[in-house]
Order: C-alpha cells, then sequence, then structure tokens
C-alpha cells in the first residue's frame, strides 16, 4: 500500500479535491482530515489534508506511483496547497 498526503490551507479546498478524488475508481481510500503540523500549537491554525491510499500500488519508485506524484503535487498547488511526502 502506498499512501499521500495533501495539504491545504482551506477545508472547502481539501473537500473539493477529495470529491474529485473519490469519483475516479481508482482511489478508493480517500477522506479528509484536520493535520497538526511540525510546530503548530493551535488547533485553529491547523491545515486540512485530504488522505488517499491505494493498496494497487506498494513501490514508491515506480512508474505508477511517481506519476501520482507529480499529478498530486500539481493538484495541490492549483489550490494553494502542497504534496506532503513524509507519508
Amino acid at each position: 500500500m502506498i499512501e499521500y498526503l495533501l495539504i491545504f490551507p482551506e477545508r472547502e479546498d481539501a473537500e473539493d479535491v477529495a470529491e474529485e478524488l473519490r469519483a475516479e475508481e481508482a482511489f478508493t481510500q480517500v477522506r479528509v482530515t484536520r493535520e497538526a503540523l511540525a510546530g503548530e500549537d493551535d488547533s485553529e491554525s491547523h491545515e486540512w489534508a485530504v488522505y488517499v491510499g491505494l493498496d494497487t500500488i506498494d513501490d514508491r519508485a515506480s512508474a505508477p506511483a511517481r506519476a501520482l506524484v507529480e499529478r498530486f503535487t500539481a493538484l495541490a498547488e492549483e489550490h494553494d496547497g502542497w504534496l506532503d511526502e513524509r507519508v
């Protein structure tokens, strides 16, 4: 299984991206969560995250996994977010 975490400052953006990904059959594990990033103590300043899990890919170095990194990075950046690759 491989996991991705897309981070967004706004909940609405996270919800929109999650809805878009859920519409695709390939992404069956998609959920929106509130993420406390390093150095954040105040729960009001926590970012919104879209968790995407794929059990069909297990090698981060594979071509499909690299393509998803590119896609998720671009998708996150469209909404002033970013892909957290530490997952």
